[in-house]
């Protein structure tokens, strides 16, 4: 069986009937949507790969929802984690681009990115679908 017999098929179906031209066809329209993806999306798998776990998932929605920045001592208390695992989570969230990071003295203040707000946007927009 070849690569294109099942495409073969699924434009039988759809047209009644299919050669190999058909088939050229559609192949050669497909390529240029494989075309349009990014050549390089480690930043974007980064990004969403960050999002997975739930401790950097839940400080990126309280740092959104705060809509300004927060110093480390503000985000600690209110994870059920250690302090080393919040500043963990926090640097991955930064190296990941979805956190900018400020120090002030002694302080360490948070905020989320334009690229962090979008995303979690397009999850609030979009959950009910689901």
């Amino acid at each position: 069986m070849g690569q294109t017999d099942r495409l073969e098929r699924l434009i039988t179906e759809e047209c009644g009937e299919c050669c190999d031209g058909d088939v050229d066809e559609r192949l050669d329209s497909l390529a240029g949507y494989r075309d349009s993806v990014p050549a390089d999306t480690a930043a974007d798998r980064s990004a969403l790969q960050t999002l997975g776990n739930e401790t950097r998932y839940a400080i990126v929605s309280l740092l959104a929802t705060a809509d300004r920045e927060l110093c480390v001592c503000e985000i600690n208390p209110l994870f059920d984690v250690s302090d080393s695992a919040v500043s963990h989570a926090l640097s991955d969230l930064y190296d990941a681009g979805l956190v900018t990071r400020r120090k002030e003295g002694t302080w360490r203040y948070y905020a989320t990115t334009e690229r962090a707000d979008a995303l979690l946007a397009a999850l609030d927009a979009t959950r009910e679908e689901a």
